[in-house]
């Protein structure tokens, strides 16, 4: 039996589009122009009589029979990749571009990632700190760790965590007498660490939020304290004995186990949005990024 295939050209042409999102990025792969990588796009709709994308603001939009070539043919391709390495001797390698965002990614994954990394050693990561948002096309970006559902609302997101927030500080700080446990009138202006959160994380509790969790009205005096921009930085300076932080649970889970930062008050408040997994559409059947999902949603709470 004669097997009927499209045009392998085009079609790896337009695998390298969707894949990318973009037939600028799919030329300069290529080394052709844009314009022909548009005359082989055609080439291939014309031949399946269904068109396979749309272009609009930049982006690739991929239709539902364009979803369904480029995962066919993303396997195909990965396949062959696979085995011309084999035949040319060496062991096969394949690539997880991950962006996560700078506080999670020096003080939870980095210290989470090499369990995955063991579980599946053939894959390398190219790890980003960015803060949100991130275009996913642009940079090539596989898959994307940020905090809430609502950034990406074209894309495919998984919550898995929701973190809390809880005042940490260091041992020498109680030893010194500096504060009292379980009497939030105790903290002192001058010790307090504040965080000055960017536009995505609004939402996150603030001194006054958790006084008044505790039944009180305090509001500290900003400029006493110390301030940062980074939940990272915040935790370090608490580790470090320079002041008191709201700090977030998921990333001081090492210092709290070690017992080089504390927890004197019972209080905690809840984030409000829940960390998340997000990929594009057309990575629900790439294999690599779905072993990272699936590898991820063994953090899910709740």
């Amino acid at each position: 039996m004669v097997r009927k295939l499209p045009p392998l050209n085009a079609l790896k042409t337009f695998e390298a589009s969707a894949r990318l999102g973009s037939f600028a990025l799919a030329a300069a792969e290529l080394n052709v122009t844009p314009g022909a990588v548009s005359q082989q796009i055609k080439k291939l709709e014309d031949f399946l009589g269904r068109q396979l994308c749309i272009r609009r603001n930049n982006q690739l939009l991929l239709t539902d029979v364009g979803r369904a070539v480029h995962a066919a043919s993303s396997e195909s391709m990965d396949k062959l990749a696979a085995m011309t390495q084999q035949l040319f001797g060496g062991s096969v390698r394949s690539s997880l571009i991950i962006s996560v965002l700078p506080s999670l990614g020096v003080r939870w994954l980095n210290r989470h990632l090499p369990d995955f990394l063991s579980a599946n050693p053939d894959i390398r990561v190219d790890l980003r700190l960015e803060e949100d948002p991130v275009d996913f096309f642009r940079n090539r970006i596989d898959v994307r760790i940020s905090y809430g559902e609502h950034l990406y609302p074209e894309f495919e997101t998984m919550p898995f965590l929701r973190d809390r927030v809880t005042v940490m500080c260091a041992p020498s700080l109680l030893s010194a007498g500096r504060l009292e446990p379980e009497v939030p009138t105790s903290l002192r202006d001058e010790d307090l660490i504040h965080i000055s959160w960017r536009t995505g994380f609004s939402s996150y509790p603030t001194w006054e939020a958790w006084f008044e969790a505790t039944g009180g009205s305090k509001h500290p005096r900003r400029e006493l304290g110390h301030s940062v921009d980074t939940s990272s930085l915040a935790v370090d300076l608490a580790r470090a004995g320079s002041g008191v932080v709201l700090g977030q649970y998921m990333l001081a889970e090492d210092e709290l186990a070690r017992g080089t930062l504390l927890t004197p008050f019972e209080t905690a408040l809840v984030l409000q949005y829940d960390y998340c997994v997000v990929h594009t559409k057309t990575n629900v059947r790439n294999p690599i990024v779905q072993a990272f999902v699936t590898w991820m949603s063994g953090f899910r709470t709740g």
